[in-house]
Order: structure tokens, then C-alpha cells, then sequence
């Protein structure tokens, strides 16, 4: 337990860093709350992938990348000791937090351009249920590398399969389940 709150008090000081850095945005809802999604723009680099609804992801192609704000989540997790509590409450704190990445998407500038949403995760469980699809890292270097950078959240989760997955949702998915959500939300 000292180990874990001295790995989360260190990381609580260099998320600020990496923040800066990384060009990330918060992702807020309508009350102006910070969710545990932030996110900014990138270019596809991977193979061609053809999601459910048709829509074709190729190299270039502007996607919003994802990134849970581990700091945040991990606070808030600090008084759950069960595992299957654990899952259950990341799935209910992004589900939340989707509706917000749906307004985001519309107000950004580049909203035209925006293909759909892509992540990189081993917490993917229930990811289909929330509409994202998986695919498998398939570069065995790139996968070898998430594994590594993954590996503090996996502690903290008690995570015990390393094995990171893309997530994608295309954007008409993500407006079609999730927009109308956030417009109704008090």
C-alpha cells in the first residue's frame, strides 16, 4: 500500500508535465467538470481498418485519440478494493464521460475532418458495450512498448493481463449513441 501511494504521489507530480507536453485537452461536460477522458487530435498511422458502420479508417486520416487521466481515475478508485468493483466502476466513469467526448467532437474546429475516436488500452473490457471496437497492436514492437507504459496503471487496477488493444469508434457511431445524452443531461 506505501508503494502504490508513493507511485501515485510521483505521478501525481509528473502528469502535469506530461499534460504540457502531450497536447492533450480535457474533456468536460456541461457543467464544465473535468470527465476522466482527455483527448486531442492525430493522424492515423496504422494498417486500414473498416469499422462496423462502414466507416473505412486509412493512414492520415484525423482521428480524436483518447487518454484516460490516470491520476484522476486512480484517486477516485483509492476506496475501491474489489476487483470486479474496479471494472465495473471504470466502465460507469467512462460511460459517463462519452457523452462529453460526443459535444467535444461537434464543437471542435476540425469537427469536419474528425474520422472517429481511437485508444489504446488493456482495460478494454466492456469497450463494446460503450461501442468502441477492438483490434490488436499488431507491431510487436509498438505492442512490447504500450505493455511497458501500461504497466503503472496495471498495478494500480490489479490488472493482471498486459495485453493492450486499439479501441475505435467511428464518429457517427459515437454522435448516434451519444450526443442526444449530454442535450437532455440537467
Amino acid at each position: 500500500m506505501l508503494i502504490k501511494s508513493c507511485m501515485l504521489s510521483f505521478w501525481k507530480r509528473i502528469d502535469p508535465i506530461y499534460f504540457a507536453c502531450s497536447r492533450l485537452t480535457y474533456i468536460v461536460d456541461s457543467n464544465q467538470n473535468r470527465t476522466v477522458l482527455r483527448a486531442r487530435l492525430t493522424k492515423y498511422k496504422g494498417a486500414t481498418v473498416v469499422l462496423s458502420d462502414g466507416t473505412v479508417l486509412q493512414k492520415n486520416d484525423v482521428l480524436l485519440k483518447i487518454h484516460l487521466h490516470n491520476v484522476k481515475l486512480l484517486k477516485e478508485l483509492s476506496t475501491v478494493t474489489n476487483d470486479i468493483k474496479r471494472a465495473v466502476f471504470i466502465y460507469h466513469i467512462i460511460k459517463q464521460a462519452m457523452p462529453s467526448l460526443a459535444m467535444y467532437i461537434q464543437s471542435h474546429p476540425s469537427n469536419e475532418k474528425v474520422k472517429g475516436v481511437i485508444g489504446i488500452t488493456n482495460l478494454s473490457r466492456g469497450a463494446e458495450r460503450l461501442g468502441f471496437e477492438k483490434a490488436p497492436l499488431k507491431n510487436a514492437l509498438y505492442r512490447f512498448f504500450k505493455q511497458v507504459t501500461l504497466l503503472p496503471i496495471n498495478l494500480f487496477t490489479g490488472t493482471k493481463k498486459i495485453n493492450p488493444v486499439y479501441l475505435f469508434m467511428s464518429k457517427r457511431k459515437l454522435l448516434t449513441i451519444y450526443a442526444s445524452e449530454e442535450s437532455i443531461k440537467p
